[in-house]
């Protein structure tokens, strides 16, 4: 009969990590006597961070003492008490490969219903002192698993757990989790566990997600060539007072890959001194031209920009990745906004050309915000496109233009905030294209949910870095990415492509090029940190790299996993 062992609580605090603060609550205790189960969680019990975990669906964290052994011959330990691996409930029995999703439990006063195996999360390895415990929990088919409070009450060690419903489907945990972390998974066991109601949203839409790849039905496509090729450039136009139009064709005349409208190019940038800057830019004109266009923004004291903008002229050759992005127009039927502001056209007019050449029905809104015409680029041509176009919108804001100038471009004065744009009645069933500034996409995004739009139909681009995903960090101040600190390195150049910056990687302190980035303030995404959950997931633009330690499943051809890669020849990273 499987049998409650201990009852583990422990309140969030801060942690010293890697010369940083870390808020969690994966320190766990033994209680002594009985503990009151409520729906989210234990009696003076708590999580740090509880985007990742806690709530409903992840209440309470079950840890088998089998495992427990497991570890202590894996790694020669004996120091192991209850809690160390984070769990509320150590048990005896309950294994992963034993139990499903869906089971009932009940243990004590209060019963529990399984809904995912544990998240991967480089906390429990700080917790253990083994920072690759979280690949290994995986790679063994040991995560254990969570539980939501079916009924609340009371439990203390030496309880009985009785199980009191089977799950449908028989999907043990540790077949749950090798579904979504493990390579070689079978898309009838993705179907079967979409089919089980217990199963928690957030792993159910990683398996829909994985079901759409394997069936072939998901919008992803490699990138059409590998590393950087030269483009002539055939055409150098002034947009405005500001943005320069650059069109890129091959050398040898063959049209171009068709692009995604909303797709961006990255460019090496020729320079006299020192590593050649790379830069990304929008795509702005028609995907299927045969040709590219981009359209480049001066901005002061930008080496790149002013030399797009100022020095480069037709005949010209640059060196070109392939078109990436995932803020792409999608087909559908009903409604579609284009909001933009700035430079920030660039992706959003791209879709307008794709729209005017299908001859598009369907019903377009044109939204976007500028300081004058003088710098509003290309706006005879967006509404040359507009005007193709049987059901369209247009709605132009100056901020600051004359009175003459607002009436010339049938335009609006002031900024274009959000009580303005619900004050267009925007349709609810529309879908949204956001790209500008970032606290203009924010206030966008905020303003189009006010007005009943589906936020999973909001899209938004982002021309600087992405936001950092670094789960239980405290210290959230942000810096201008920089080299890191400590004598230069005389290995591989690993630029980082969106901050701007080309670091010399040094073998003997640098170690991955998550921990280089860490150093250089470059803003990182991450949960794991040792090659399981692909959070970190980066297109490589050029280069080739190695794994040490190796992940548990490669990513897609022309990305690689940041935590655990290490540059083998100069590396051009979209980060």
């Amino acid at each position: 009969m499987p049998t409650l062992l201990s009852v583990n609580v422990g309140m969030p605090k801060d942690v010293p990590w890697q010369g940083k603060t870390v808020y969690t609550g994966v320190w766990k205790y033994p209680v002594v006597g009985p503990a009151m189960v409520r729906r989210l969680n234990i009696d003076g019990d708590g999580q740090g961070d509880t985007a990742g975990h806690g709530g409903e669906q992840r209440a309470v964290l079950v840890y088998q003492i089998q495992s427990y052994r497991h570890w202590q011959r894996h790694f020669g330990r004996d120091d192991l008490g209850y809690g160390q691996f984070g769990e509320n409930l150590t048990v005896d029995g309950l294994l992963d490969d034993e139990v499903c999703i869906g089971d009932r439990y009940r243990i004590g006063e209060a019963e529990f219903e399984v809904t995912q195996p544990r998240v991967t999360c480089y906390r429990v390895g700080m917790r253990f002192g083994e920072p690759e415990l979280a690949a290994l929990l995986v790679s063994h088919h040991r995560p254990g698993f969570y539980m939501r409070v079916v009924r609340e009450g009371q439990v203390q060690a030496g309880d009985r757990i009785v199980r009191t419903r089977t799950g449908p489907g028989a999907l043990s945990v540790a077949d749950t989790d090798a579904l979504l972390y493990l390579p070689g998974r079978d898309p009838a066991k993705l179907r079967l566990a979409l089919d089980v109601p217990a199963l928690s949203p957030g792993w159910q839409g990683s398996f829909r997600e994985l079901l759409a790849e394997a069936d072939g039905t998901t919008t992803t496509a490699p990138p059409a060539w590998s590393g950087f090729r030269a483009l002539r450039v055939t055409d150098v136009v002034p947009e405005s007072t500001t943005v320069t139009s650059i069109r890129l064709t091959a050398p040898d005349g063959s049209p171009l890959p068709t692009a995604r409208a909303g797709q961006y190019l990255t460019l090496r940038i020729p320079a006299t001194t020192g590593p050649a800057p790379v830069r990304s830019y929008s795509l702005s004109a028609a995907p299927d031209a045969g040709s590219y266009r981009i359209s480049v923004k001066h901005e002061p004291h930008g080496t790149a920009s002013g030399y797009l903008t100022t020095r480069l002229r037709p005949g010209a050759e640059l060196e070109v990745a392939a078109p990436r992005g995932e803020f792409v127009y999608a087909e559908d039927s009903g409604p579609v906004l284009l909001v933009s502001a700035g430079i920030g056209l660039t992706p959003v007019l791209s879709m307008l050309h794709e729209l005017a050449a299908q001859g598009s029905k369907r019903e377009v809104w044109w939204i976007h915000g500028a300081r004058s015409p003088r710098e509003h680029p290309l706006a005879a041509e967006a509404h040359d496109l507009l005007t193709a176009l049987p059901v369209a919108h247009e709605h132009v804001y100056y901020s600051a233009a004359t009175p003459e100038e607002i009436q010339h471009a049938h335009a609006t004065s002031g900024r274009l905030t959000k009580d303005k744009l619900i004050a267009l009645s925007i349709p609810p069933d529309a879908t949204a294209y956001i790209c500008g500034p970032a606290p203009f996409m924010t206030d966008m995004r905020q303003a189009l949910t006010d007005a009943g739009i589906d936020p999973e139909r909001i899209h938004t681009e982002l021309f600087g870095t992405l936001g950092a995903v670094n789960p239980g960090l405290t210290d959230r101040s942000t810096r201008t990415p920089h080299q890191p600190p400590g004598p230069p390195g005389t290995g591989p150049l690993v630029t980082f492509a969106r901050s701007g910056i080309t670091v010399p990687y040094n073998t003997d302190t640098n170690g991955t090029v998550l921990e280089l980035a860490d150093a250089c303030d470059v803003p990182t995404r991450w949960s794991c940190r040792t090659g399981v959950c692909h959070t970190c997931v980066t297109p490589l633009l050029s280069g080739t790299i190695a794994y040490s330690p190796d992940p548990l499943e490669p990513p897609a051809d022309g990305e690689i996993l940041i935590c655990c890669a290490r540059p083998d020849t100069d590396v051009v990273l979209d980060m």
